[in-house]
């Protein structure tokens, strides 16, 4: 009954094997699946029979198993193991006596009992590989970045106290990098918590999937500042972690939002106000109800002479306002007295969507003073109150940049609703969609403009706000730079004066073949300095077993792929990298005195499929917004389906890593480091603490003690990092999920805290919470 059984067992997946591998031979994949399948068929028959010569078939198999695992992988531990386990496991059964006794005539039973060469020879082989495999790193690429003080007194933007933060990146200049020193790379790993405090926001049931905790705060003087997910404007004291008040603009819940977060708050301090009188330092809170609403920093109170008693209403002027629509989930920035803000229309929604409209108001009075629209961008004086934007013009949802001295504001700017169908944009739009543009502080009109992505067609909207610091090259002449990294891939260097590139930027032939309605970019853009992953091949393949890498291989090869920018097709298209991004909100990190930059860039193939209007299904009832699976893109003529590339049990296909950290010389363009970060401790039903490399979305810190801060991966961390190696320091279990970015900053009798808030990400699917950690050195 015991060889039976086994037996069956291997004609199964003898049956399941070699069908999967004729499917995959006709597509034009490998021979070895149709291969692995008879070999497991013909162990099968031979077990029925009770032959020893089974023992020899399955050990061959081992053998010819293991020689083509190496020729496509090497000694890749992750992909080896996969290839092997269920083999290698399925040889050690063999090897029991129970089975061998069976095996052979019966008057030689006995002898054929001690005949276990045949299969304990290619058994332990291939453990002496997987063995060696396991101390052999093959993606990691070691390196050191300079250590010169290149820049003694560096512009690091704004009047801001060392021991503070102010804005999202701590300055106008977004560069994440924090002066202080009192934590180093020698004291780091002695970091303990110095305080807890939770916000009682907690994510409903009712919440739309994507409802995350992404915010930075901020700190001034003795306070910090922040906001939940559902908006609530809080302020805490910087010592003790004390709530000192608490804000709720009640925005309510709208199951078309696509959004639920707050990436931060926005602080000022009017400098024609008296000290101490209400609302001479404010805070701006932008709401997913679509609001901007002015508080006293003080005391929570609202500021009732901005706007309308205190409250902006950013849905004004738009020509569709369907609810759930249009709202900010990013800090708005101050400059020359006006607080400037885009907002975040829902993708692949409707092409009756709200527009991109970038506008700034006066800081005081919420008075518009210009706007700025992609879809009509020559006319930018205030419009009156009956006339209306451009509709689903191009928009910007993420944090901008500041340099108040050349008077420019930095867009970093998304694409038009449908993302994935480009018939019928305007040349505008065309110009603008999925670029980084420089407009003027005082007028909204555009100086310069750098498109990343040609006639985009795959979501790749720029996500991240645009780094600032200056470079000073090998003949010691500076330059006033921007940092812009895309979810392709690519570092964009730019001159921030003329937006000309300082390291090249080429174009490159692009796919064709996109549907008859539509059409390609011939070329698309690349920076000489770039994180895009070389095109993927069957080989990239991954799984928990030989089985559904084979289903992963057989959908690699059914989806329309020719590298990156494959257009969008009927049939399914494979997106790599995915529109998660390379690089997302989270940006990178640069230290101004050595010009080099943190990142960590992200891998994960997405699919897309577009649905003629006809198959879309009615709208179901309780339905909420998502950016993943159908999207409607409602008076379109094609829906999309859209997701990450997945095997049945729910894992990526293509092989790890899938996150990376990386340390670049700013000066040189060269990627000095780049390992693999994050655990699978919280992607697995057992806590394992394999450093696989695993997604993370959220931002890095650097400190001038050198010092990297970073959480955002899929585990559940906050992490510290030697700047100059890459080399892991520190870490710290969070009680949630860790997806935003960490901040630093000093009291007034020098000590430092570095603060990471873990809330969990919907569609990431990390633990949810309302925690903000402070952690610092023992006295």
């Amino acid at each position: 009954m015991f060889l039976t059984v086994t037996a069956v067992v291997f004609g199964i997946l003898g049956l399941v094997l070699g069908a999967g591998g004729i499917q995959l031979l006709i597509l034009g994949g490998s021979f070895y699946f149709l291969l692995a399948g008879l070999a497991f068929l013909a162990t099968a028959v031979l077990l029925f029979l009770r032959r020893v010569e089974a023992l020899w078939v399955y050990g061959l198999f081992i053998l010819g198993s293991l020689a083509w695992a190496l020729f496509e992988v090497g000694l890749d531990w992750w992909q080896l193991g996969p290839r092997g386990g269920l083999i290698i496991v399925l040889g050690l059964w063999l090897m029991l006596p129970a089975i061998r006794r069976k095996l052979g005539p019966a008057d030689r039973r006995e002898r054929a009992a001690t005949a276990i060469l045949p299969i304990a020879v290619p058994v332990l082989i291939a453990v002496i590989v997987a063995g060696i495999s396991l101390f052999v790193e093959t993606y990691d690429r070691d390196g050191v970045l300079p250590t010169e003080q290149v820049a003694a007194a560096p512009a690091l933007g704004g009047a801001v106290p060392d021991g503070d933060w102010h804005q999202y990146g701590r300055t106008p200049y977004g560069q994440r990098y924090s002066p202080l020193t009192q934590i180093n790379t020698d004291n780091v790993k002695d970091l303990k918590i110095a305080w807890t405090y939770q916000t009682g926001d907690v994510k409903l049931p009712e919440d739309v999937t994507e409802t995350t905790y992404q915010v930075t705060p901020l700190k001034i003087d003795d306070t910090l500042y922040l906001c939940t997910p559902h908006n609530w404007a809080i302020a805490v004291d910087a010592e003790t972690g004390q709530e000192k008040w608490k804000f709720d603009p009640n925005a309510g819940l709208e199951s078309d939002r696509q959004h639920q977060t707050c990436r931060g708050v926005t602080y000022y301090r009017d400098p024609t106000a008296v000290e101490g009188t209400v609302c001479a330092e404010r805070v701006y809170l932008p709401t997913s109800d679509a609001r901007l609403i002015a508080l006293d920093a003080g005391t929570g109170a609202i500021c009732e002479n901005f706007a309308d008693g205190g409250t902006l209403r950013l849905e004004q002027n738009m020509p569709f306002n369907p609810a759930g629509y249009y709202y900010s989930t990013s800090p708005p920035v101050i400059a020359a007295g006006k607080i400037i803000i885009g907002g975040a229309v829902n993708d692949n929604y409707s092409i009756q969507s709200p527009s991109g409209v970038i506008r700034a108001f006066d800081v005081n009075t919420g008075e518009l003073v210009w706007n700025w629209d992609s879809g009509n961008p020559t006319e930018t004086a205030p419009i009156g109150p009956d006339e209306t934007y451009m509709p689903n013009s191009p928009n910007s949802w993420s944090i901008f940049s500041v340099d108040e001295e050349l008077g420019l504001v930095y867009i970093p700017l998304g694409n038009q609703v449908p993302d994935q169908l480009g018939m019928g944009r305007s040349e505008s739009v065309e110009k603008y969609s999925s670029s980084i543009v420089a407009l003027d502080v005082n007028t909204g009109q555009d100086r310069w403009v750098m498109q990343t992505v040609h006639h985009d067609l795959w979501d790749m909207d720029v996500p991240a706000q645009p780094v600032l610091m200056d470079l000073t090259n090998a003949e010691g002449v500076v330059t006033p730079a921007l940092i812009g990294p895309t979810k392709q891939g690519d570092i964009y260097v730019l001159d921030r004066r003329t937006g000309e590139p300082i390291i090249p930027v080429r174009e490159l032939p692009a796919p064709g073949g996109a549907i008859p309605e539509d059409f390609t970019a011939p070329t698309q853009p690349i920076s000489d300095l770039t994180f895009r992953p070389p095109t993927m091949t069957e080989s990239n393949m991954w799984g928990l077993t030989i089985i559904d890498q084979m289903m992963c291989r057989i959908q690699f090869h059914q989806l329309k792929y020719e590298g990156q920018y494959t257009p969008p097709s009927l049939e399914g298209t494979l997106v790599y990298p995915g529109n998660f991004g390379t690089f997302n909100w989270g940006s990178v990190a640069v230290d101004p005195e050595r010009q080099v930059m943190f990142g960590m860039p992200t891998y994960l193939a997405f699919t897309s499929k577009l649905v003629p209007r006809s198959e879309i299904p009615p709208k179901e009832e309780g339905e909420t917004g998502s950016e993943q699976g159908l999207n409607r893109n409602e008076g379109a003529p094609y829906g999309i389906i859209m997701g990450p590339f997945l095997s049945p049990l729910g894992i990526p296909c293509q092989a790890p890593p899938w996150g990376t950290i990386a340390g670049v010389d700013l000066r040189s363009g060269e990627i000095a480091y780049q390992k693999r970060n994050g655990t699978v401790y919280d992607m697995t039903p057992l806590p394992l603490p394999f450093k696989v490399g695993v997604p993370g979305i959220g931002g890095p810190m650097i400190t001038k003690g050198g010092v990297v801060f970073l959480g955002a991966a899929v585990d559940n961390y906050l992490r510290a990092y030697n700047l100059t190696t890459g080399e892991q320091l520190w870490e710290s279990r969070l009680p949630a999920g860790g997806q935003a970015t960490p901040m630093t900053y000093a009291l007034d009798n020098g000590k430092q805290y570095v603060v990471m808030v873990a809330g969990g990400h919907g569609s990431v699917g990390t633990d949810p919470g309302d925690y903000m950690i402070a952690y610092t050195l023992p006295d």
